[in-house]
Protein backbone atom coordinates (compact mmCIF):
# COMPACT_ATOMS: atom_id res chain seq x y z
CA UNK A 1 0.00 0.00 0.00
CA UNK A 2 1.47 3.50 -0.85
CA UNK A 3 0.93 6.85 -0.03
CA UNK A 4 -2.17 8.78 -1.41
CA UNK A 5 -1.12 11.28 -3.92
CA UNK A 6 -3.77 13.74 -3.38
CA UNK A 7 -3.69 17.70 -4.37
CA UNK A 8 -1.90 18.48 -0.92
CA UNK A 9 1.33 17.41 -2.44
CA UNK A 10 1.48 20.12 -5.18
CA UNK A 11 -0.32 22.54 -2.80
CA UNK A 12 2.66 22.46 -0.56
CA UNK A 13 4.67 23.53 -3.15
CA UNK A 14 8.81 23.23 -3.64
CA UNK A 15 8.98 21.65 -0.14
CA UNK A 16 6.28 19.34 -0.51
CA UNK A 17 7.98 17.99 -4.14
CA UNK A 18 10.69 17.88 -2.15
CA UNK A 19 9.32 15.55 0.64
CA UNK A 20 7.52 13.37 -2.19
CA UNK A 21 10.72 12.92 -3.87
CA UNK A 22 12.59 11.65 -0.33
CA UNK A 23 10.08 9.50 0.27
CA UNK A 24 10.32 8.07 -3.37
CA UNK A 25 13.72 7.27 -3.20
CA UNK A 26 13.54 5.34 0.49
CA UNK A 27 11.69 1.53 0.70
CA UNK A 28 9.06 3.20 0.75
CA UNK A 29 6.67 2.81 -1.93
CA UNK A 30 5.64 6.23 -3.18
CA UNK A 31 5.70 7.82 -6.85
CA UNK A 32 7.30 11.40 -7.27
CA UNK A 33 7.03 11.49 -11.11
CA UNK A 34 3.10 12.26 -10.48
CA UNK A 35 4.11 14.80 -7.82
CA UNK A 36 6.13 16.70 -10.46
CA UNK A 37 3.55 15.91 -13.21
CA UNK A 38 1.41 17.56 -11.33
CA UNK A 39 3.25 20.53 -10.50
CA UNK A 40 4.48 21.48 -14.18
CA UNK A 41 0.91 22.41 -14.65
CA UNK A 42 1.60 24.87 -11.37
CA UNK A 43 3.17 28.73 -11.54
CA UNK A 44 6.94 26.64 -11.17
CA UNK A 45 9.44 26.90 -13.71
CA UNK A 46 10.90 23.22 -14.79
CA UNK A 47 15.24 24.24 -13.50
CA UNK A 48 13.48 24.70 -9.75
CA UNK A 49 11.45 21.65 -10.29
CA UNK A 50 14.51 19.39 -11.37
CA UNK A 51 16.46 20.88 -8.92
CA UNK A 52 14.39 20.42 -5.85
CA UNK A 53 12.79 17.11 -7.12
CA UNK A 54 16.91 15.83 -7.48
CA UNK A 55 18.17 16.73 -4.26
CA UNK A 56 15.20 15.74 -2.50
CA UNK A 57 15.68 12.16 -4.61
CA UNK A 58 19.28 12.39 -3.95
CA UNK A 59 18.84 12.58 -0.64
CA UNK A 60 16.44 10.20 0.13
CA UNK A 61 18.84 7.63 -1.64
CA UNK A 62 21.68 8.43 0.36
CA UNK A 63 19.27 7.89 3.17
CA UNK A 64 19.15 4.17 1.98
CA UNK A 65 22.77 4.26 1.44
CA UNK A 66 23.06 5.23 5.26
CA UNK A 67 20.84 2.17 6.20
CA UNK A 68 23.26 -0.15 3.87
CA UNK A 69 26.72 1.15 5.40
CA UNK A 70 25.13 1.29 9.09
CA UNK A 71 23.84 -1.78 9.14
CA UNK A 72 24.46 -5.57 8.36
CA UNK A 73 23.98 -8.08 5.30
CA UNK A 74 21.84 -10.50 6.85
CA UNK A 75 19.77 -7.99 8.84
CA UNK A 76 19.21 -6.00 6.24
CA UNK A 77 18.14 -9.59 3.93
CA UNK A 78 15.73 -10.04 6.56
CA UNK A 79 14.38 -7.18 6.40
CA UNK A 80 13.52 -6.39 3.47
CA UNK A 81 12.53 -9.71 2.84
CA UNK A 82 15.37 -11.07 0.93
CA UNK A 83 17.36 -14.30 1.01
CA UNK A 84 20.55 -13.85 2.16
CA UNK A 85 22.73 -15.18 -0.75
CA UNK A 86 20.66 -12.86 -3.17
CA UNK A 87 21.74 -9.91 -0.73
CA UNK A 88 25.04 -10.59 -0.87
CA UNK A 89 25.20 -11.14 -4.76
CA UNK A 90 24.04 -7.38 -4.64
CA UNK A 91 26.48 -5.88 -2.51
CA UNK A 92 28.94 -8.34 -4.60
CA UNK A 93 28.08 -6.55 -7.08
CA UNK A 94 28.41 -3.14 -5.94
CA UNK A 95 31.83 -3.99 -4.47
CA UNK A 96 32.51 -4.52 -8.53
CA UNK A 97 31.25 -1.43 -9.82
CA UNK A 98 31.65 0.99 -6.91
CA UNK A 99 30.39 4.06 -7.30
CA UNK A 100 29.24 3.83 -10.68
CA UNK A 101 26.53 1.66 -9.82
CA UNK A 102 24.66 4.86 -8.40
CA UNK A 103 23.53 6.00 -11.39
CA UNK A 104 21.30 3.71 -11.35
CA UNK A 105 19.74 4.07 -8.30
CA UNK A 106 16.95 6.21 -10.13
CA UNK A 107 15.28 2.39 -11.56
CA UNK A 108 12.25 1.79 -10.07
CA UNK A 109 12.03 -1.61 -7.93
CA UNK A 110 15.67 -1.94 -8.07
CA UNK A 111 17.65 1.52 -7.29
CA UNK A 112 16.44 1.43 -3.64
CA UNK A 113 17.98 -2.21 -2.88
CA UNK A 114 21.57 -0.75 -5.02
CA UNK A 115 21.74 2.56 -2.90
CA UNK A 116 21.19 -0.03 0.02
CA UNK A 117 23.82 -2.55 -1.60
CA UNK A 118 25.96 0.48 -1.92
CA UNK A 119 26.01 1.58 1.22
CA UNK A 120 26.59 -2.09 2.54
CA UNK A 121 29.74 -2.52 0.08
CA UNK A 122 31.30 0.59 1.58
CA UNK A 123 31.66 2.52 -1.25
CA UNK A 124 32.79 6.35 -0.90
CA UNK A 125 30.03 8.44 0.33
CA UNK A 126 30.83 11.65 -2.37
CA UNK A 127 31.29 9.56 -5.79
CA UNK A 128 28.25 7.70 -5.08
CA UNK A 129 26.28 10.95 -4.12
CA UNK A 130 27.66 12.93 -7.28
CA UNK A 131 26.70 9.61 -9.20
CA UNK A 132 23.23 9.10 -7.99
CA UNK A 133 22.66 13.04 -8.56
CA UNK A 134 23.38 12.77 -12.04
CA UNK A 135 21.39 9.42 -12.37
CA UNK A 136 18.69 10.78 -10.91
CA UNK A 137 18.64 14.72 -12.39
CA UNK A 138 18.72 12.83 -15.68
CA UNK A 139 15.81 10.72 -15.21
CA UNK A 140 13.50 13.92 -14.08
CA UNK A 141 15.49 15.76 -16.97
CA UNK A 142 13.83 13.03 -19.28
CA UNK A 143 10.25 12.94 -17.28
CA UNK A 144 9.76 17.03 -17.94
CA UNK A 145 11.01 16.90 -21.27
CA UNK A 146 8.51 14.34 -22.22
CA UNK A 147 6.12 16.77 -20.40
CA UNK A 148 6.45 19.67 -22.10
CA UNK A 149 6.75 17.93 -25.32
CA UNK A 150 3.17 16.54 -24.96
CA UNK A 151 1.87 20.17 -24.23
Amino acid sequence: MGFELGPEWATAGLAGLFLASFLAATVLPFSSELVLLAMLAGPWNSISLLVVASAGNTLGGMSSYGLGRLGDLDRIAQWLRVDSAKALLWQQRTVRYGAWAALLCWLPVIGDPIAIALGLGRSRPLPTALLMLIGKAARYALVIAAAKGLE
